[in-house]
């Protein structure tokens, strides 16, 4: 019998029943290919541990994500090569849209094997680039100060990301929106991604 956390399942329980079937079934993969795993909730979604991290699994309003935790050490051909969503397979809102069960049980076993042998994922330094702050933000956090003193208070990454989605709109309504949304949600002290933080 699997040692299952009650916290996963309580997690479970909470999410969207399309999710629901999705995260059940991953799990049930996960114990078969590695009876020994341990459950556990880290960063407010489940994750599974055999000597170290091994992948873990989440449930978003409109999809799930399923992710190895050393994914670049382990065969490429099984993964997606265009990037949809966090975790390994993108945005998964069916049990079709993972690979077979042969195959998945296959991946958790490569995943597991690189934790006993104590493979270790070589990390580059990431070197941080001056952030370069579009006007029209600057602009936006100088008539609110509260919005500002967030932004200068975050991190380089929190920053980065404000950033990018601002620049990333294709339209100027698109970016004035997103300018407004920035400003309301550094008013009341959110990152850009606060909606995922405590899923």
């Amino acid at each position: 019998m699997p040692t299952l956390d009650p916290r996963v399942d309580a997690y479970i329980d909470k999410a969207a029943d399309f999710a629901k079937p999705i995260l059940t079934h991953i799990r049930k993969l996960v114990h078969k290919a590695c009876p020994d795993i341990t459950e556990t909730m880290k960063w407010s979604f489940p994750h599974f541990d055999h000597k170290g991290t091994v992948c873990s699994m989440a449930s978003f309003k409109q999809h799930c994500a399923f992710g190895f935790w050393k994914q670049s050490l382990m065969e490429q051909g099984a993964f997606p090569t265009e990037k949809t969503a966090m975790g390994s397979f993108g945005r998964i809102t069916s049990v079709k849209d993972l690979p077979p069960d042969k195959v998945m049980t296959g991946l958790i076993r490569q995943a597991v094997e690189l934790n006993e042998k104590g493979v270790k994922v070589v990390r580059k330094p990431v070197e941080k680039k001056e952030l370069v702050v579009p006007k029209d933000l600057t602009a936006a956090l100088s008539k609110n100060k509260t919005a500002k003193a967030t932004f200068d208070k975050f991190a380089y990454s929190h920053k980065k990301e404000y950033v990018q989605w601002i620049e990333e709109a294709k339209t100027e309504a698109t970016r004035n929106k997103r300018l407004a949304t920035t400003v309301e949600w550094l008013s009341e002290g959110k990152s850009r991604n606060w909606k995922y933080e405590n899923c």
